[in-house]
């Protein structure tokens, strides 16, 4: 099976400049291909792990990925699929995340020599000459066209509307595509369906200054059965970095994902053979627990490694059949001289990091999901303390079925 064929069949390819002449580039060399990250963190979250998916499956059959980190254009910010302008970054905190964002993907990828290519477009857009850039680059874009783009269209609807340093970002993507043409034999650009007017931009520029057929594939945007975007829970974002989501919380999300969604995930997010995922899809009812812990565990080894999938594993099923397994379960600590005296539960709750807020908090209580232990909590500002502590001497707590958290005295 091609590298195309592989892309449609697990559900990644929403729209393709020419699937024809791509699916037979795959088939006849080794394509080099790119995916850009935003350096807005110092962490990737689950938004990116798509991406980052597809360029772990274009090595694995044989081709050659590349990484461009945005130090260049993060200095500007993507309009794309955004309603207002994002905060302009410092150098400082640019150079942090860029050289952070390096160390993430090399835990998902290969970049020794001849594998993958890591690659920054500071590097050269930083160097450009502005009058040159125009001259040369500038003349092949029309505005017409671009403002027919629905990034742009969405922006110029909105009241802050969309200001020039923003409406730049398309060319200097489309320079990126056409350097890297240039520079390393790139043929591919893919990214988000977002991202679809940025990437024909850079296939067209490559065309008109290069005479170079090049293309560009995009993914679909995903979101959940419910309508909510993909990566986004109460407590925020879901990160990559072990450090802001344990690797407990985020084998939770993967496990806590609904019937309906569970089957596109496995296609989309993990690297089991079709034929296991066809079989985990047969399973109907309660049973499709199976097939979310077999979701949970994969996406977790991929992203975390398979001793703290193991790890992950055993502390959700500990505490899924109350049982008194607490290793990775996700663990504060508070002086005992605290506890002694209470701690108002809407306070702990916010504390531990099972509710974003304090309202948030008041909202979990009065709607009966908040517990200590097997008691669930009556009043936001019931106080929580020592003597509700577990035979092992920490209090459990739980925001709804599936989050928990122990708190241990100190």
């Amino acid at each position: 099976m091609s590298m195309f064929e592989i892309y449609k069949e697990r559900g990644y390819v929403e729209q393709c400049t020419n699937e024809a002449e791509l699916s037979r580039l795959f088939e006849e060399e080794q394509v080099i291909g790119y995916i850009g990250f935003d350096p807005t963190a110092t962490s990737l979250h689950v938004g990116s792990l798509l991406p980052i998916m597809s360029l772990m499956r274009l090595q694995r059959n044989g081709h050659r990925p590349i990484c461009l980190v945005g130090g260049g254009t993060g200095m500007i910010g993507d309009p794309s699929g955004k309603t207002e302008m994002r905060k302009i970054l410092t150098y400082e905190t640019l150079e942090e995340n860029v050289l952070a964002i390096k160390n993430q993907l090399s835990r998902f990828l290969d970049f020794g020599e001849g594998q993958a290519i890591m690659l920054n477009n500071a590097e050269w857009l930083t160097k450009l000459n502005y009058i040159e850039f125009l001259r040369d680059v500038g003349r092949h874009f029309s505005v017409n066209r671009m403002l027919a783009a629905e990034s742009v269209k969405l922006r110029l609807e909105q009241e802050q509307g969309l200001s020039f340093i923003e409406f730049n970002y398309q060319l200097l993507q489309a320079f990126d595509f056409m350097h890297m043409c240039k520079e390393i034999g790139c043929r591919l650009q893919m990214g988000g369906n977002d991202q679809w007017g940025n990437i024909v931009a850079g296939v067209d520029l490559c065309r008109r200054m290069f005479g170079t057929q090049v293309y560009g594939l995009t993914f679909p945007l995903v979101t959940l059965s419910t309508g909510a975007k993909m990566g986004k829970t109460a407590a925020g974002a879901v990160w990559l970095d072990a450090d802001r989501t344990s690797p407990y919380d985020f084998y939770q999300y993967w496990v806590n994902t609904t019937d309906e969604d569970v089957v596109r995930m496995l296609k989309l997010f993990t690297f089991l053979p079709m034929e296991q995922v066809d079989e985990l899809a047969k399973l109907e009812g309660a049973d499709t627990r199976e097939a979310k812990q077999v979701l949970a565990f994969e996406v977790t080894k991929i992203v975390h490694g398979e001793d703290e999938a193991k790890k992950a594993r055993q502390a959700a099923e500990a505490a899924f059949s109350g049982g008194g397994g607490v290793k990775g379960i996700p663990t504060s600590t508070f002086s005992k001289e605290e506890l002694r005296k209470g701690v108002p539960a809407f306070q702990m709750f916010v504390k531990t990091g099972l509710c974003k807020s304090s309202s948030d908090a008041r909202r979990l209580v009065k709607q009966g999901g908040a517990y200590v232990g097997e008691e669930r909590l009556t009043a936001f500002d019931q106080l929580i303390g020592l003597d509700m502590a577990g035979d092992d001497g920490s209090i459990r707590l739980r925001a709804g079925k599936k989050k928990h958290h122990r708190v241990v005295p100190e």
